[in-house]
């Protein structure tokens, strides 16, 4: 049995309650923790309370911000709006370098199982921001259950609305092999190909 003294079990028990971190990755970084100068430890801890005071949600699509409207809602275009699950998912799509235009951040998704519906995500938020300036909605949800009910639903929302509703196609990644796939990645590879 692993005994502590008080702070570091302290320490260690606010660590796992991280994502992902189990009780060794919790006693690893406690222990980095303590082996850090003062110095640094305070700017460890003043970080994490500056992330806490200053982000907040971007409140026309709910990614992360600084201020009430985030930097993409103010400066992108806005006749596309991409609809991801997280503002990780923002992150991701960011790194692409490719889409100019706005997003709209869900904060979840449709999950019967987990009691999540409809009205528990940001489905309203987004149907208030369509208006006649809006050509095109991307829905970027995870190629899941979850996922593709969300990416369902609100193209059956949006379609009477006379925008056009698209979905990220899915398939067999760069560099995959085929006798890898698995059967449903490679069926809807074989279902969305394209002409060459």
């Amino acid at each position: 049995m692993d005994t502590f003294i008080e702070p570091i079990g302290r320490l260690i028990n606010q660590f796992t309650r991280l994502p992902g971190v189990g009780k060794k990755t919790a006693q690893r970084y406690a222990y980095r923790i303590i082996d850090m100068s003062a110095e640094e430890a305070a700017a460890f801890a003043q970080s994490i309370l500056d992330c806490k005071k200053r982000v907040r949600y971007c409140t026309v699509c709910g990614n992360f911000s600084e201020e009430d409207v985030c930097e993409i809602c103010k400066n992108r275009d806005k006749s596309l709006i991409c609809v991801v699950k997280e503002p990780k998912d923002v992150i991701a799509m960011e790194k692409l370098r490719e889409y100019k235009g706005v997003y709209h951040v869900l904060h979840g998704v449709i999950s019967p199982m987990d009691g999540i519906g409809p009205n528990d995500i940001r489905i309203k938020e987004l149907l208030a921001r369509i208006d006649d300036k809006v050509t095109e909605v991307i829905i970027a949800t995870n190629p899941d259950v979850e996922g593709d009910a969300t990416a369902l639903y609100i193209a059956r929302l949006l379609k009477p609305l006379g925008v056009k509703v698209t979905r990220l196609a899915h398939g067999i990644p760069i560099g995959g092999e085929i006798e890898y796939t698995d059967e449903v990645t490679l069926s809807r590879a074989f279902i969305e190909r394209k002409q060459m």
